[in-house]
């Protein structure tokens, strides 16, 4: 699963805003997505995934939301 798409699936499972290190933090937990170097998602991805796809992600203070 790509990184924004695990994103999507998190964020509309669980009904609610997250930050980008509980993103990241619950990304690696449940094995979303693995980097192809092998190492962990990190906040730093997640911030550029938000920027990247502004039509599928808000920020709201220090949370990301799903554009509804």
């Amino acid at each position: 699963m790509k990184v924004e798409e695990a994103m999507v699936w998190l964020l509309s499972t669980e009904g609610h805003g997250m930050t980008a290190e509980t993103l990241a933090e619950q990304i690696n937990l449940r094995r979303l997505h693995r980097r192809k170097d092998g190492q962990p998602v990190n906040t730093s991805q997640i911030w550029a995934v938000v920027f990247r796809y502004p039509e599928m992600f808000v920020r709201d203070g220090r949370l990301i939301r799903l554009m509804v």
